[in-house]
């Protein structure tokens, strides 16, 4: 009896730290650099000179909009030198901010930065959406070409979206295939071109559209984030916690997301001829560890506007009612490669494990004869305790090439039950139970 207790408790040892060791390397076989295990905390006192809000003209009433005196203190702060902008405790409204080289933001505990609902206090201007280059709405708080720029601090941003959410629906009533841009509406933070960048700690909630949106940026860091929108009540749409567009090295760690669209999406690009256009391009070298999900449409999306997404790995994360656990959506009408995914040391609860199928919305082949063929490749799912309603959400599709998928230490409760592994080209099953039946 004896012998075989130490023998339990030798197992036991080594499942818990097969479970929480971490992969070195990317999926692909490069090496994880040190950035990605460095996840220090920015410190109010080294941010620079202080520039606390309400000592350069900006009145504590919640009910002003103040944009254009929050801008001046950040075009001081910029011609000064640089340094950090203070929100102080209270609620202070505002449109568009835009930040300069320099500066940075820190939301005091108790303080609020809310979004104006006015549209007219977001000025249209070059952005980006949606996978494509155009003149749209800035968001609240925007970055562009700010190397080092940072939020800190234990305060709120709140996007005050509810008046755009319910223009949506209203529109979305009246004709259910207008799209997501015919009602206008902005974003919490919009990062442009922009490297070394670190959010931290504040809350961000109730977004008028995607909450945080990083396009061609390098080095970014997202670390104790809360971000919230609704999905019961008048639903936010498309308010997508975290997108990344052409981004390469992102570390997301610690963060709540529950949103009522996608929680982090994988962006780059849309359209017959997106692979030939320089506006487009990869995702490259993601990390999201040590997170829990709440509602959303999927915890990991690969798309819908996406050409190409290369070494992502989505480890030691929670999932408390996720539409989906990866999902990679696959558009008829624009080329895709999603390849070198690896979705580890999971547990919860998902309607779907494993999404792949075709992705239809505002489908536009722009003349284009053929279909473009995309691609799914070296996808790893392993150390997963789920469960579901479909774990194998897989669709066949003449247009996708699916290759190499492994499976391994799956612990999966589902009601559906079909494993096509024909879909496929090369399967691995290793210790794969559904329904604590062993699948070969």
């Amino acid at each position: 009896m004896r012998n075989n207790l130490v023998v339990l408790i030798i197992i036991g040892v080594f499942n818990f730290s097969f479970s929480q060791q971490k992969t070195e390397n990317f999926p692909d076989g490069t090496p994880i650099r040190n950035w990605f295990k460095e996840h220090q905390k920015l410190k109010l006192e080294n941010l620079g000179k202080q520039y606390v809000i309400t000592n350069f003209g900006v009145k504590k009433d919640s009910t002003l909009i103040q944009t254009q005196t929050i801008q001046a203190v950040i075009d001081k702060a910029s011609a000064d030198g640089g340094g950090v902008i203070v929100i102080p405790k209270g609620v202070f409204l505002s449109g568009a901010l835009f930040f300069k080289p320099k500066t940075v933001l820190h939301l005091v505990k108790g303080a609020v930065l809310k979004g104006s609902d006015v549209i007219t206090d977001y000025p249209i201007m070059p952005s980006r959406m949606e996978g494509q280059n155009l003149d749209y709405f800035p968001a609240l708080i925007n970055a562009y070409g700010v190397d080092y720029f940072s939020i800190s601090g234990e305060g709120t941003i709140n996007g005050n979206g509810k008046k755009f959410w319910e223009a949506f629906w209203k529109r979305r009533s009246e004709n259910p295939d207008c799209t997501n841009l015919e009602v206008s509406r902005p974003r919490l933070v919009f990062v442009w071109n922009s490297n070394n960048v670190q959010f931290q700690d504040v809350k961000m909630v109730n977004s008028g559209f995607w909450t945080n949106h990083f396009y061609k940026c390098e080095n970014v860091k997202l670390l104790g984030l809360h971000i919230f929108s609704p999905h019961i009540g008048i639903k936010a749409p498309s308010t997508d916690a975290v997108d990344l567009d052409v981004c390469e090295n992102v570390l997301i760690k610690g963060c709540y997301m529950s949103v009522n669209d996608d929680a982090v999406a994988l962006k780059g690009g849309k359209g017959p001829y997106a692979d030939q256009d320089n506006n487009n391009g990869p995702n490259k070298n993601i990390i999201i560890e040590d997170c829990t999900f709440g509602f959303c449409h999927s915890a990991l999306t690969n798309g819908s506007e996406a050409i190409h997404n290369r070494n992502v790995i989505f480890r030691n994360c929670k999932i408390e009612g996720a539409s989906r656990l990866l999902w990679l959506k696959m558009r008829p009408d624009t080329p895709q490669r999603y390849e070198y995914i690896l979705v580890e040391n999971i547990k919860g609860e998902a309607e779907t494990g494993l999404a792949i199928f075709a992705w239809r919305q505002f489908y536009d082949l722009k003349g284009r004869t053929d279909i473009p063929l995309s691609y799914g490749d070296h996808i790893t799912l392993k150390n997963i305790t789920l469960k579901c309603s479909n774990f194998y959400g897989v669709e066949k599709d003449p247009n996708v090439r699916l290759s190499n998928f492994k499976f391994e230490n799956l612990n999966i409760e589902t009601a559906k039950t079909k494993f096509d592994k024909s879909i496929i080209d090369g399967v691995i099953l290793k210790n794969v139970y559904i329904n604590k039946m062993l699948i070969e």
